[in-house]
């Protein structure tokens, strides 16, 4: 026993049972729990000081990981969430986290674990060939900032083989964001999305060849997460089946219709 108390802390939309235990986090473990640590342990013997260090499973079965200090916006979001300062040092914290993942090479077993269905009805993958093992939940919440800054990213239980354009489409999905003003959080509302998937892109450093493709690639995303989101809700329930309940699949929807239509501006300011 730690003798410290346990205090609840947000689990994000799926994750359900996070504490903070002393300097600790206990988080639950599943299928994906083995690639999350070794991702964890790669990161540390590669000197990234930006993610958590694993700390092994403790009597209750769960995962410990060092806690990260520091201000997370949580939700509602705060104002703050549309400085552009605060963007661009997200982008820059997430190239140095896919440049340190460079060269990590997990097990098949690892890989089986995350990989995710191929159902009827939904359309294949983007075929660039993955890059890295991604972060790929580069959520506001997942977010950790000192002095203004982005100093950490926390919750890879979604980590899985990604490319570099895949991390920056998902991080603009939740910063720029990627989607129609009723479906964003007020904070964001009247944020210009298309400038802000600009800035993030330069300040990860996004190639040419990616830029190009990020519409694409957005909108085919997106509608893999359509069929995705729906098989969770019935097959894994809980936080997937609240969200798909409240709305998500329609959400989706409107992302990729929003895509669809200021994907010509988004593309000549990416490339301009």
């Amino acid at each position: 026993m730690t003798g410290h108390p346990e205090i609840p802390l947000p689990g994000g939309d799926v994750t359900e049972g996070v504490v903070r235990v002393g300097d600790t986090v206990r988080r639950p473990t599943g299928p994906h729990s083995p690639l999350v640590h070794a991702v964890l342990q790669h990161l540390e013997a590669q000197g990234f000081d930006g993610a958590p260090r694993f700390l092994g499973i403790d009597e209750k079965g769960r995962e410990v990981l060092t806690f990260l200090e520091g201000e997370v916006p949580g939700r509602p979001h705060p104002a703050w969430l549309t400085d552009p300062g605060r963007l661009a040092s997200t982008a820059r914290l997430l190239r140095r986290l896919d440049d340190a993942m460079v060269g990590f090479t997990p097990s098949p077993a690892m890989l089986a674990a995350v990989a995710p269905p191929e159902l009827p009805g939904m359309p294949p993958a983007p075929d660039a060939p993955a890059e890295l093992i991604g972060h790929m939940d580069i959520t506001p919440e997942n977010t950790v900032f000192r002095g203004g800054e982005a100093a950490g990213l926390i919750d890879f239980d979604l980590a899985k083989p990604a490319t570099r354009l895949d991390e920056v489409t998902n991080l603009c999905l939740h910063w720029a964001p990627l989607a129609p003003q009723r479906d964003r959080s007020p904070a964001l509302r009247r944020a210009d999305a298309v400038v802000r998937i600009r800035l993030a892109a330069d300040a990860y450093g996004l190639d040419d060849a990616g830029r190009a493709q990020f519409v694409p690639t957005a909108i085919r995303r997106a509608e893999r997460s359509w069929h995705l989101m729906r098989e969770r809700a019935e097959t894994a329930g809980s936080g997937w089946r609240r969200m798909w309940e409240d709305g998500v699949g329609d959400q989706i929807r409107r992302r990729v219709a929003w895509l669809e239509a200021e994907g010509e501006r988004i593309t000549a300011e990416l490339l301009g």
